[in-house]
């Protein structure tokens, strides 16, 4: 009778360490990431720590530094971004409050897109089906840079959900948080301004900010409803080429 074959040491941890990082494994770990994250904001509201509760005994370019910080990881947490600008604004002034905005942005978009590159990529790019869905991946895919530069200049896109569908399409790394970083400046300017001038609406900077603010909210809205509308059009027929000229009978010789 034959022995039974002795099944190899470690195979049962092997086979969890395969279930534990699978596609899917992974793409629920970064749900609860995320649904975590969304309930803290809600219960703990870090927003307003930022704005009213900051300590009093940061100052300088370490509060300007920790301020960043904690803007990176309330911005992956959900928490939205123009309330932070107005924060940056009217704790630190116009510059060093735009400083700490783009240097946060660019830290939780950062934050962002490793968690779904790492944890939701692998699950996620089969199930890009559909006209829409593959359209993006492909724009977002071959010509990474200019179009996340174009989603970061027109607001309109969240910015989370900016961050997941680079993350899932393949976007590399550099053109994305360069992109980020360059495109982000303009919006969260303004934002950061008003948040300075803030004890002054009536002042010009207030006024012009406030102004670049609704426009690029506008330009936002008419971008995204031009690039619906290319998305929906039908694909242009063929245009019909020049019609075959009829076989010909050889002509024989007479015989």
């Amino acid at each position: 009778m034959l022995a039974p074959v002795p099944r190899p040491p470690g195979s049962l941890a092997v086979r969890c360490s395969r279930a534990l990082l699978s596609p899917r494994s992974r793409l629920s770990l970064l749900a609860l990431l995320l649904l975590t994250a969304a309930a803290l904001v809600v219960l703990y509201e870090p927003q307003r720590l930022l704005s009213s509760g900051w300590p009093q005994q940061t100052s300088g370019a370490g509060a300007v530094l920790l301020f960043g910080l904690a803007y990176g990881v309330c911005t992956a947490a959900f928490v939205p971004r123009p309330v932070l600008n107005l924060a940056a604004g009217a704790l630190f002034g116009s510059a060093a409050g735009l400083t700490a905005a783009v240097a946060g942005t660019v830290l939780g978009a950062g934050i962002s897109f490793t968690l779904g590159r790492y944890l939701g990529q692998d699950a996620l790019r089969p199930l890009l089906r559909g006209r829409w869905l593959t359209a993006a991946d492909g724009q977002l895919s071959r010509h990474g840079f200019r179009s996340m530069l174009a989603i970061r200049l027109f607001p309109g896109v969240p910015f989370a959900a900016a961050n997941y569908c680079a993350a899932v399409s393949r976007m590399r790394y550099v053109p994305f948080l360069l992109a980020t970083a360059l495109g982000s400046v303009p919006n969260t300017a303004a934002y950061v301004v008003a948040g300075a001038q803030a004890g002054s609406p009536g002042s010009p900077a207030f006024l012009f900010s406030a102004g670049f603010i609704v426009l690029s909210g506008l330009g936002g809205a008419v971008v995204a409803w031009r690039k619906r509308h290319g998305l929906r059009a039908p694909a242009p027929a063929p245009a019909p080429g020049p019609a075959p000229a009829p076989d010909r009978e050889p002509v024989g010789t007479a015989g």
